[in-house]
């Protein structure tokens, strides 16, 4: 059976429920360590769910946005800003969850279509360019409106076609979140030690170490900006975002990719505006984008250990806008940090390159086993090839 065979239908009149999120009062100060996920833009990638940086919601502020409840199976789609039209479905490991304004639910009808095939042909390369194009017509700010995602045109083959095609890509996509998990315990691991060593102090002599006025010997109070150099990132046009192999970085981490870099890596990479306080490493060069801020210069620490500082830093709390978020880089620049002597951090640097090494060759294969999938999406999705 060909795509020919399979018809296509509008969205519409095949689904539940097709609408955005809402934003709770109070922003992310009323954030809490557990309860209710708020899933957000950053949250969503093409075909994966990003746990980092999940917000958690309390019972009152959860129960004001019942009407954007998240269900098992739900395909969630970014619709505005640097990620718009990345896609994944909604994990069960994150109910009870509710979505912002910046991301979409699709809920199809269960006998219509198998919820995973939906979600896996709005990130095949046709739909991608697609929306994409949409988004970005017409308006200053990209965004996929209600009544454009309901016109979506898509394939509907039978049910137990849709099954077939979503065991086989399934396949690489197990490989996949297996391989994240491993990468999520080794980054915790350093993530740890980190902590243990430079904010509850218990480094290696710390037992023996004199300390004056909660500062051990040796290590010095000083702002972040006499450590490192935080720099606005560049300008690049949305039709030149899907070409080459550099990694292009806005608010929410990944946004494209490039066929030139701006900045060589390794490098740090967090939300300027829009989604602030989410600090990405960059193992390779890349070109950061206006949303976001870079370091462009490391004056008293590497990247590893800058990295870690970021993260625990809090960045969301120098938010200096008024209608949009705003991270104000000389505010963070100002901010005191504790910084150890060097031969400690020297330590830390070994253990912590050991699991990026670690890290970056389950990386390497998440990238084959992607591009692996990538190649087989649309001949599946096209009926070329069939199962």
């Amino acid at each position: 059976m060909t795509s020919a065979d399979w018809g296509r239908v509008t969205l519409k009149g095949f689904c539940q429920k097709i609408g955005s999120g809402s934003t709770p009062r109070g922003g992310d100060s009323i954030y809490i360590d557990e309860g209710a996920a708020l899933i957000r833009s950053q949250n969503v990638y093409n075909g994966e769910f990003a746990y980092e940086g999940l917000a958690f919601l309390g019972d009152n502020e959860a129960e004001a946005l019942r009407g954007v409840t998240v269900q098992a199976g739900d395909v969630l789609l970014n619709i505005t800003g640097d990620s718009v039209a990345r896609c994944c479905v909604a994990p069960e490991d994150v109910l009870p969850a509710r979505v912002n304004q910046h991301v979409a639910i699709i809920r199809p009808r269960p006998d219509e279509f198998v919820a995973r095939f939906l979600a896996y042909y709005l990130i095949s390369p046709f739909m991608q360019e697609t929306m994409l194009s949409m988004a970005g017509g017409g308006g200053t700010r990209k965004a996929l409106t209600k009544d454009m995602i309901e016109r979506f045109m898509v394939p509907k083959p039978p049910l137990d076609h849709q099954e077939r095609i979503v065991a086989m890509l399934g396949g690489y996509d197990d490989l996949i979140d297996n391989n994240r998990r491993r990468i999520k315990l080794l980054e915790d691991s350093v993530r740890l030690l980190f902590d243990e060593w430079f904010v509850r102090l218990k480094f290696p002599g710390h037992e023996i170490a004199a300390i004056a006025d909660g500062v051990p010997r040796g290590w010095s109070k000083l702002p972040l900006g006499e450590v490192l150099i935080l720099q606005r990132g560049f300008d690049l046009p949305s039709h030149d975002r899907e070409a080459g192999d550099i990694a292009i970085f806005g608010s929410t981490g990944i946004v494209g990719f490039h066929n030139k870099a701006r900045v060589t890596g390794p490098g740090i990479v967090t939300g300027r505006s829009g989604t602030l306080g989410e600090v990405h490493f960059v193992a390779g060069d890349f070109w950061p984008l206006n949303t976001a801020l870079w370091v462009k210069e490391y004056k008293r620490v590497k990247p590893l250990f800058a990295l870690h500082l970021l993260r625990g830093m809090n960045l969301g709390q120098y938010n200096g806008g008024v209608s949009v978020p705003t991270l104000d880089r000389k505010v963070v620049h100002k901010a005191e940090i504790l910084l150890p002597p060097v031969a400690l951090m020297a330590r830390f640097d070994e253990v912590a390159k050991d699991v990026r090494q670690q890290i970056d060759t389950l990386a390497a294969m998440n990238d084959k086993l992607r591009a692996a999938r990538d190649l087989l999406l649309p001949r599946l999705m096209s009926g070329e090839l069939t199962v």
